[in-house]
C-alpha cells in the first residue's frame, strides 16, 4: 500500500483493523471452546490486496472480500464451492451450510475456510502444473448446477479493472500506449463491454487461475484443490488457461512446462481447446487479454511503488507492443 492509511474510529489503520478482526474470527473458529486458554501463535496475514485480505489462525483462514463485493453473487459462488460434484476440485468453505458470509468487517463480507498448504514459490520445479490442468478440466467438464443462477466469470471484468487502475495511476503516460493499444484491439466481450458469444459463456470457470490459487488440503500432503471462488462463474474455459498461455507466448514460461500443462489438460478431456493440433484459435484472445491485464497491473504497481518495471513486468509490456503492432486481421477474434 502507499500513501497515508485511512484511520478507523479507534485511530488504527483500516488495514490493521481488518486484520485484527479477521484474526479474531479465525481464532474463534479454530477452537471448539474459544474461551479456553491456548498457546496459538499470533494470526498470520496471508494476503492483503485490493481484492481481498486473508488471515490465518491455526487450521482456519478468514477472508474479507473486496469492498463492493456483490453479496448475492458471493453466496451463489459459495454454494458452487459446496456442490458435492466439485468435491476434489474446489476447496469448500467451512460451516454453516448453506454457506453465508459469517459477518462483515469494515462493510466487507467475510468467509471462513480450512487452511491448505500453498504452492512453494521457492521450488518452481515442483509447481503442480499438471495437477492444476486436471483440476481445471474437471471444473470445465462439470455441468453448471441448474439450481444456481451463476453470474458470469469475472475474467474480462478483472482485465478491465486492471486497465482502469493503470489509467488512474499513470494518466496520459506515453509509456502505457502499447498496453492501451493492445487493449483496444481485443473484441468487446474480452474487454467486458459486451456479452460473450454463446459458445464462450456456458462452462463453469474459475476466472483467475494462477499457481497461488492451489492448496493441498488437508495440509500439508493432501490433494491439490482450487481456491478463491470470487471470480468463478459461467464463461469461456480458455480464460482459465490464458495466464500460462500468455506467459509462454511472452517467453516467461518454458515451452516444456507449457506443454506439460496443455497436454495434461487435453488428456483429462478439457473442453477449452481442441483435443489435438493448434490450441491458439481458442487461446489467442484470452491470452492477449491476460497479457494486457498483467502489463497494466505492472504499470499501476510501479507507479504506486515509485519504481520502474522489473524484467518480468517489462517482458509483458513488450508483449503488448507486439500485440499492438499486429495487422488488424490478425488481431481480430478468430472465433467470434
Amino acid at each position: 500500500m502507499s500513501g497515508r492509511p485511512h484511520l478507523s474510529a479507534t485511530g488504527e489503520s483500516v488495514t490493521t483493523a481488518v486484520v485484527r478482526a479477521l484474526g479474531a474470527l479465525a481464532h474463534r473458529a479454530a477452537h471448539a471452546h474459544p474461551e479456553d486458554i491456548c498457546a496459538c501463535p499470533p494470526p498470520a496475514v496471508l494476503a492483503d490486496r485490493a481484492d481481498g485480505t486473508v488471515v490465518r489462525s491455526g487450521a482456519v483462514v478468514a477472508k474479507a472480500h473486496a469492498p463492493g463485493t456483490d453479496t448475492a453473487d458471493l453466496l451463489t459462488r459459495l454454494a458452487l464451492a459446496n456442490d458435492p460434484r466439485l468435491a476434489g476440485i474446489l476447496l469448500a468453505p467451512l460451516e454453516p451450510r448453506p454457506p453465508v458470509p459469517s459477518t462483515t468487517v469494515q462493510g466487507r463480507p467475510v468467509t471462513l475456510w480450512p487452511h491448505g498448504e500453498p504452492v512453494d514459490p521457492g521450488d518452481p520445479d515442483a509447481a503442480p502444473w499438471e495437477e492444476a490442468a486436471v483440476l481445471l478440466a474437471g471444473l470445465h467438464l462439470t455441468p453448471p448446477p441448474p439450481s444456481l443462477a451463476l453470474p458470469p466469470m469475472r475474467g474480462p471484468a478483472k482485465a478491465s479493472l486492471a486497465v482502469a487502475r493503470m489509467r488512474a495511476a499513470r494518466p496520459g503516460d506515453p509509456a502505457t500506449t502499447p498496453v492501451r493499444e493492445a487493449w483496444h484491439r481485443l473484441p468487446a466481450w474480452a474487454r467486458d463491454e459486451a456479452a460473450a458469444p454463446p459458445h464462450r459463456s456456458r462452462f463453469l470457470c474459475h476466472g483467475d487461475l494462477h499457481l497461488g490459487q492451489l492448496v493441498r488440503h488437508p495440509a500439508p500432503h493432501g490433494p491439490w484443490l482450487l481456491i478463491d471462488i470470487d471470480d468463478a462463474g459461467l464463461g469461456d474455459p480458455a480464460w482459465d488457461l490464458a495466464r500460462p498461455a500468455a506467459w509462454y507466448a511472452a517467453g516467461l514460461l518454458p515451452p516444456e512446462v507449457w506443454l506439460r500443462f496443455l497436454d495434461a489438460y487435453r488428456a483429462a478431456g478439457g473442453p477449452a481447446v481442441r483435443s489435438e493440433g493448434d490450441p491458439w484459435p481458442e487461446l489467442d484472445v484470452p491470452a492477449r487479454a491476460l497479457t494486457v491485464q498483467t502489463a497494466a497491473l505492472a504499470f499501476a504497481k510501479c507507479a504506486a511503488e515509485g519504481r520502474t518495471p522489473d524484467e518480468a513486468e517489462q517482458t509483458m509490456i513488450d508483449a503488448c507492443a507486439r500485440i499492438a503492432s499486429l495487422p488488424p486481421e490478425l488481431a481480430a477474434d478468430p472465433s467470434s
